[in-house]
Parts: C-alpha cells; structure tokens; sequence
C-alpha cells in the first residue's frame, strides 16, 4: 500500500508514486477488457451466433441501460456515504471484483432453451452484467477524486488510465475471433474466450485496491453527510457537470455506434470479418502513442479542453478519409490511424474533466458530492451507451438486415456504412461545438487558491 505519510501534507494536490499510477489504472485495464466485449461484440454474438433479432435486443438493451441507470445514483450515494478503513470507494472495489468477473462469464454461458427462453436467459444476464459493472465502476472512477487534488495529476492519471483502457480494448478486438476460433467456434468459443477475460478483470481489480490510498476522503471525513436534496440542487446548478456530462454521453454514442457496428462493417462491406482485428491496431497503437507521449506536454500547455477539441476534429477527418474507398484495406487503415490520433487526444481529457467538476462544484455552492457527480453522469452514460446500441439494433432492422443469413441486401449494406461513417462524424462535431462553451481549465487555479482559503478558515 502506498505510504500514508504524504497525508500528512497541508494541501491535498500531491503527486503520485508510478506504482499507484499503475495500480489505478489497472482497473480500467480490466474493465474495459470487458466493456469491448459489451460494445463491439456482444450484439454481433447474439444477432449472428444465438440468432436473436436485432430490433428486439436493440429495445431490451436501451431498457436496461435506463434502468441501470438509476443504479449508478443509488451506487453513487452509497459510496458517499461509505466509511471503512479502506475510505469509501476502494471498499466496493474489493467486494465486487468476483462477481462483476462471474456475472460477465454468464453473459456468454447461453443453454440451449427455445426461442423465448434464450431472449429471457439473455436479458436477465444482460442486466445482471450491467449492475455489476455500475457496482464497481463507480467507486472506480471516483477514486481518482480521492487520491489528491492535483489537477495536473489527475489529467496524467486520466492519460494513463486511457492508455491502459486503450490497449484493453486493441488486445479484445484484436485476438478474440482468433481466439473464439482456437476454441472451436461456436457459442463455447466465445464463452471460453470471455471467462479467460473475466478472470483477467477480477485479478486487476484487486491490483487497484491494494495500490491506492484515498487521501481527499481521510481529509474530510469529518464533515457532515450531505443531504440527497442538497446535493442534487447542487448537481444541477453545476454548469460545467452539465455540459462535461453531455460531452460523455455524446463521446459514449459516438464510440458505441462505430464499436457496435465495425465487425458489421468488416463483414458485409469489407468480407472480411477478422479485418476488424487490423483496424483495431491501426486505431489503438497511435492512441496509445499520443496519449504516452503527446498528450501530457499538450494539456500542460493548451489545456485539456483545446487538446480534446483537436482531437473531435481529427476524428471528422478520419471519418472523411473513408469515404475516398470503402473496401480499400489501405484506405481504411489510414482513416483507422487518423481516428486513433483524434480517439487519442479525446482520452486526455474525458473523465478528467469530471473530476475538475468536482472542485467547481464545491467552490461555487459549498458542496462537495464526488459520488453523487461521478454517478449521476454514469447514469447519462449508460443511456447513451445503451442509446447506441438500440441505434445499431434500430437502424439495422430499419435497412433490412436478416440475422443469421451471409448475404445482405443493398439497403442493409448502405445502412451499415451511415451507421459505421456518418452518424459517428455528426457526433465528433457536436463535440466541438459543446467544448467550446467549456472555460473551467482558465479559472481552474483560482477555485483550487479559494477553497484552501475557505476550508482553512473552517479549521
């Protein structure tokens, strides 16, 4: 554990050992292991391996992402109001790291039941999955407000932790359908393939508990518990909460329609399916690149808001670049490139943003509530996540696409390139337009001087 000596220090921005940098970023390691799975392939495993309908599982998922969504409120109250030795977001870490891993195992374990029973089996697991990963996504996330204050630090945190979620993600989407066929196709393919992941998860989940310490949390643990009421009055007087919150919900159907979609996409317009594994390094690897070496000196010198702002507009570029020929692999390689560039830039910002909210929040109505913000924009983040998804389940049965059948019709193969090219581009612009309204990097310093002041006086 880290050394709980740099508690002792008057101001809470400290910066972090390179051991709890890894150790905090192992968890998004893990859980984007498993949240790929749950935007890239999941709906291909059960539209063209179970052979459910898309329309119908494209419904049952948006409903499960609201109803999940008022999850992530109760998690997030539940972890303001957590108090153990441990603080109160490493806790839920440590007790949900197995189940979250077994639940994710149960996705992929579908009996043989007949048409109903399989779309029962389907949504209970499905919900089931999605709880667990609010249980432990949220206390996850909000750990990064905990361990200090240091805005610099908590931008390179973010950078880290994307890096770490990057690679995740290039390792799912790179040896899965190699791995699926080593096992011999079929649904026990994929449920091998997914337990090996889930336990891979489980394992660095742990990694995060035992490398952290939560220092904002000992520093003001005497303070009273805040009132539901008066933190969510609060919530929503928070200006930049609203717009960061939209941003996310908007970056999370952006990367949800394009992951849902790309094995579609190297199907039936590229034929070839395993291709989705070459994009994936030619978009991951130069994230990774940007996000390693790039993307800190960028935000200490223009500021996260400018950096992602670039980045939304390379990512137009990259969607462009497509257009020149849709079944070229070389084009579609260098447009993979460019959008792993803009994907990389986005990543210096993202949750790092949220935990700057945090501080405004507090500095502007005397309320400090990181669960309830980190939460209630995990709420808008399951609905736009399960938004995407219903948008791949709606527009492909919109155009016609037939489960189960190797050959689509015209309208079907022109629906997947909207859905892959165009819809994605339209949400990297909105991007743009909503960070513009974003100045909180320029009046950053000021909060963090006011509220040493403030709570100084309050000693």
């Amino acid at each position: 554990m880290v050394n709980n000596s740099e508690q002792q220090k008057t101001s809470l921005e400290v910066s972090l050992s390179w051991t709890e940098r890894l150790g905090l970023s192992a968890s998004g390691f893990g859980g984007n292991l498993l949240w790929t799975a749950l935007t890239s392939y999941i709906l291909f495993f059960y539209t063209d391996v179970i052979g459910v309908e898309a329309v119908a599982l494209g419904t049952m998922m948006l409903f499960v992402r609201i109803l999940d969504g008022g999850a992530d409120i109760v998690m997030g109250i539940l972890v303001d109001k957590t108090k153990t030795k441990y603080g109160k977001a490493r806790p839920w870490i440590k007790w949900l790291a197995i189940p979250f891993g077994l639940s994710f195992i149960m996705l992929f374990a579908i009996p043989d039941l007949s048409v109903s029973g399989t779309f029962i089996y389907v949504t209970i697991t499905y919900v089931l999955v999605n709880l667990m990963y609010t249980a432990i996504a949220i206390p996850s996330s909000t750990l990064i407000a905990l361990v200090t204050k240091s805005q610099y630090e908590r931008a390179l945190l973010n950078i880290i932790g994307t890096i770490a979620s990057t690679i995740a993600s290039l390792v799912v989407l790179t040896i899965t359908l190699p791995m699926v066929k080593a096992f011999g196709n079929g649904k026990n393919g994929w449920l091998i393939t997914f337990a090996i992941f889930g336990i891979i998860a489980m394992i660095l989940y742990f990694w995060t508990f035992f490398s952290s310490t939560e220092r904002v949390t000992e520093a003001t643990k005497n303070k009273e518990a805040v009132p539901l009421k008066v933190g969510v009055k609060a919530l929503f007087s928070n200006k930049y909460w609203i717009l960061i919150t939209t941003l996310l919900i908007i970056a999370f159907l952006n990367l949800g329609v394009s992951g849902s979609v790309a094995l579609y996409f190297t199907t039936y317009v590229m034929k070839n399916a395993e291709f989705i594994g070459a994009i994936s390094i030619a978009s991951r690897i130069p994230s990774v690149l940007v996000l390693a070496v790039v993307c800190a000196p960028l935000v200490k010198r223009f500021g996260k808001r400018n950096v992602v702002m670039a980045g939304s507009a390379i990512a137009v570029i990259g969607r462009l670049t497509m257009l020149i020929d849709l079944t070229s692999p070389i084009v579609i390689l260098v447009s993979s490139v460019i959008l792993g560039v803009g994907g990389g830039m986005l990543g210096a910002g993202s949750f790092a943003f949220l935990s700057d909210t945090v501080e405004y929040g507090e500095w502007k109505s005397g309320v400090r509530t990181e669960g309830l913000i980190f939460s209630a924009s995990s709420f808008g983040l399951k609905v736009g996540a399960g938004l995407a998804t219903a948008i791949v389940g709606w527009g492909l049965a919109y155009f016609g696409y037939k489960s189960g059948t190797s050959v689509q019709t015209d309208r079907a193969i022109q629906g997947i390139k909207f859905l892959y090219i165009w819809l994605p581009m339209a949400f990297s612009v909105m991007q743009i337009v909503i960070l513009y309204f974003y100045n909180l990097d320029k009046i950053y310093p000021q909060i963090m001087n006011d509220l040493e002041v403030r709570n100084e006086k309050k000693d």
